[in-house]
C-alpha cells in the first residue's frame, strides 16, 4: 500500500528482454535501505525488486506483459525518469490517499497550461471510468496523489494542478502533450462503484 507521495525521482538505467518480461534497471536513490522483495511503486506501479547491484547503486525490477501492455511502462526508455515510493509505515502520517499500486488505465496528456505559479494539467477521461471520479476527489497519476478538477462541460476530460514543488520534485516536468500516463483511480470509489452494482442485480 501506498500514499502517493513521491519519494524520489530516478533514472532508467538498462532495459533488458526476458520472453515476454522485461527487466529494468533503476538508479538506486535510497541507498541500503533497499531490498531483494521490496515493493517500490515506479510511476504508480507496484513492482518487486528482484535484484541490487550496490556497486553500481542501482537495483532491478520485472515487469510481466500484463504490466507492460496496460501501463506506461511499456515505453520506458534508457533514460526515463520515473517516479518512486516505498510502501507506507504502519507509523507514519498518512499524507495523500490510499494508493495500491494497481494502474486501471493510461490516458493521455491532453494540455499543459502554464498558470503563472502553477500549471493545470488535462487528461483524457473514457467514458467507462468517468463514475469512478468526483470533482475534489483523489486520483493517482504516474503514482502521484493529486486533486482532481472536473469540468461539467468536457465531462471527457479531467485536470490536476500541479504546484511548483510537486512539478520539481515528480516527472511532471518531463510530461509533454501526448504522453501516456498511468492511473489509478481511488479505491472508494471503486468499492462503492462494485457494491452499486452488485445490489442492482
Amino acid at each position: 500500500m501506498f500514499s502517493g507521495i513521491i519519494e524520489k525521482i530516478a533514472r532508467v538505467n538498462g532495459i533488458r528482454e526476458e520472453g515476454t518480461n522485461r527487466h529494468f534497471t533503476i538508479a538506486n536513490p535510497f541507498g541500503d535501505e533497499v531490498y531483494v522483495d521490496q515493493s517500490i511503486a515506479h510511476n504508480g506501479t507496484c513492482l518487486t525488486v528482484v535484484d541490487i547491484d550496490h556497486s553500481g547503486g542501482q537495483y532491478t525490477v520485472t515487469a510481466v506483459k500484463e504490466t507492460l501492455d496496460k501501463t506506461n511502462l511499456g515505453m520506458w526508455e534508457e533514460g526515463t525518469l520515473v517516479n518512486l515510493e516505498r510502501c507506507i509505515k504502519a507509523d507514519a502520517r498518512m499524507d495523500g490517499h490510499f494508493v495500491q499500486g494497481h494502474v486501471d488505465l493510461t490516458s493521455s496528456c491532453l494540455e499543459i497550461m502554464d498558470e503563472e505559479g502553477s500549471w493545470r494539467y488535462t487528461f483524457e477521461l473514457p467514458e467507462g471510468y468517468r463514475h469512478l471520479v468526483v470533482d475534489k476527489g483523489s486520483i493517482a497519476i504516474n503514482g502521484t496523489s493529486l486533486t482532481v478538477i472536473l469540468d461539467p462541460l468536457r465531462p471527457n476530460v479531467f485536470h490536476v494542478a500541479i504546484i511548483p514543488y510537486t512539478h520539481a520534485h515528480t516527472n511532471f516536468h518531463t510530461l509533454k502533450v501526448g504522453d501516456l500516463v498511468n492511473l489509478e483511480f481511488d479505491i472508494l470509489g471503486k468499492y462503492m462503484s462494485r457494491f452499486v452494482e452488485v445490489m442492482k442485480h
